[in-house]
């Protein structure tokens, strides 16, 4: 059977940590911050992790 092969836009959005967690990148990031507030721009800079659900389902598109 041949391998399966990995889901390229996942590959690029998510990223494995050796904790087993998936790291996921923040919505609104990306031009036009000045209309935001610092506290919401600060809080974005922060790691975020997707739901172990979540996870599941990106991990077998990543492999």
């Amino acid at each position: 059977m041949p391998k399966m092969k990995s889901v390229k836009g996942a590959v690029k959005r998510f990223s494995v940590k050796k904790s087993g967690k998936v790291k996921r990148g923040t919505a609104f990031r990306s031009h036009i911050l000045t209309k935001q507030d610092a506290k919401t721009r600060r809080k974005q800079n922060t790691p975020k992790y997707l739901t172990s659900t979540d996870a599941a389902n990106v991990k077998a598109m990543i492999a």
